[in-house]
């Protein structure tokens, strides 16, 4: 079972629209989660301990990410997949993106 994390800032619109996408995909378990304090699901080290693969939305998240757990990124691979906050929740074409994208990365 391959677990995988989705990111963003508030855990509103991106990262749980990525988690609805994939929580029924074979052989994965998914959570999401956001990096800002006020997030709807703000990220803890079990979230990022846990994860195979985390998917950050901007390369901004990447960096928030590394600084805020460095201590807990050991052997996750963490992709940027360059998605603006540029979505509603379950927008077609974020879902077309992600549906394009997020796959070819887990292996």
């Amino acid at each position: 079972m391959k677990k995988i994390l989705f990111i963003c800032s508030q855990n509103k619109l991106r990262s749980p629209t990525a988690e609805a996408i994939f929580c029924d995909y074979p052989g994965w378990e998914v959570r999401s989660a956001g990096l800002n304090n006020d997030a709807e699901i703000p990220i803890s080290a079990e979230d990022v301990q846990w994860a195979d693969y985390i998917f950050v939305m901007e390369q901004v998240h990447k960096g928030k990410l590394s600084k805020k757990f460095r201590k807990s990124l050991k052997h996750q691979k963490v992709i940027c997949l360059g998605i603006p906050d540029d979505y509603e929740y379950m927008d077609k074409t974020l879902v077309g993106l992600l549906e394009r994208k997020v796959p070819s990365f887990v292996r």
